[in-house]
């Protein structure tokens, strides 16, 4: 990798990480060890940005955050309690917290968070340092590389392959065009093919150009995209192309959930406008 901007570089999605991390901990969603310096100076940056998201949108970065990682919890909850998932793996995971809470809950998962080299040895220290279980562990992964030691495909045949698996992934596809996305999204399904059941959980923005608050969605796409230094593409216009997309790529049944479906049922924060993002369930 020579710069940020390298095709095969995924690395600035880890400044991202920094601020999420402090999100989940504000919220009651994480342990103290899982926030960096970096992430409580983001948090302070973008209050004035939230506070003005709130006022002329009903909803500000923290609410679609705190939404879609609820959602995501639920529908890994429901694999695990409905379809007998064993083996969880979290690409990107960064400061994510999930494996964390999922192996409290479920002790008999196996747990497995993937990310670029510098992220994944962080995070290894991160999880020895507050008591990291059996069964939880930490690998190197670059979703970019279609072959070698860190690539997806790599990482799914070290596993138990007569256990039923889901791959879930947070805050990732947004960084990517669509065209890139869509070919980590084919070697996924074919990856998890290999197991007696496949599943995959994921949030996305869609590009919704009638939504009420667009004008401040493109806002907050310029926002992401300045502070990770790079682009932010939405993906598709509609739930319904969303669906298209992800059976073209491989998957099989593919549902499409907007966090306002789970109003009164999850614990999340409610958008007064139009929820902005979904969150896609989709096996092979």
């Amino acid at each position: 990798m020579t710069s940020s901007t390298s095709a095969t570089d995924t690395s600035r999605i880890s400044i991202s990480a920094h601020y999420t991390g402090y999100i989940w901990y504000k919220h009651g969603l994480s342990a103290p060890g899982f926030i960096t310096g970096m992430g409580r100076v983001a948090n302070a940056a973008l209050s004035p940005v939230n506070a003005f998201l709130r006022l002329v949108a009903g909803a500000d970065i923290d609410t679609f955050l705190l939404q879609r990682h609820s959602v995501i919890d639920h529908q890994v909850e429901r694999l695990i309690e409905e379809e007998g998932v064993e083996q969880i793996v979290e690409i990107a995971a960064g400061l994510s917290p999930r494996g964390y809470r999922f192996k409290q809950k479920y002790p008999q998962l196996t747990y497995i968070e993937a990310d670029l080299p510098g992220m994944a040895s962080r995070k290894q220290a991160l999880l020895a340092e507050i008591g990291q279980t059996s069964g939880h562990s930490v690998r190197a992964c670059n979703i970019l590389q279609q072959e070698g030691d860190d690539s997806i495909a790599a990482l799914l045949a070290s596993l138990d392959p007569a256990k039923k698996t889901a791959i879930v992934t947070e805050g990732l596809v947004n960084y990517f065009d669509l065209a890139t996305i869509r070919s980590v999204w084919t070697r996924m399904a074919e990856g998890l093919k290999g197991f007696p059941a496949g599943f995959y959980v994921t949030d996305l923005y869609p590009d919704f150009a009638d939504h009420p608050s667009y004008r401040y969605v493109k806002f907050a796409q310029k926002l992401v995209g300045f502070f990770t230094r790079g682009q932010w593409p939405l993906h598709y216009p509609s739930d319904a192309a969303i669906k298209e997309g992800f059976q073209q790529d491989g998957f099989n049944e593919v549902r499409v959930h907007d966090p306002a479906e789970f109003y009164g049922k999850l614990n999340l924060p409610q958008a007064k406008t139009q929820t902005l993002v979904r969150i896609i369930r989709a096996s092979v």
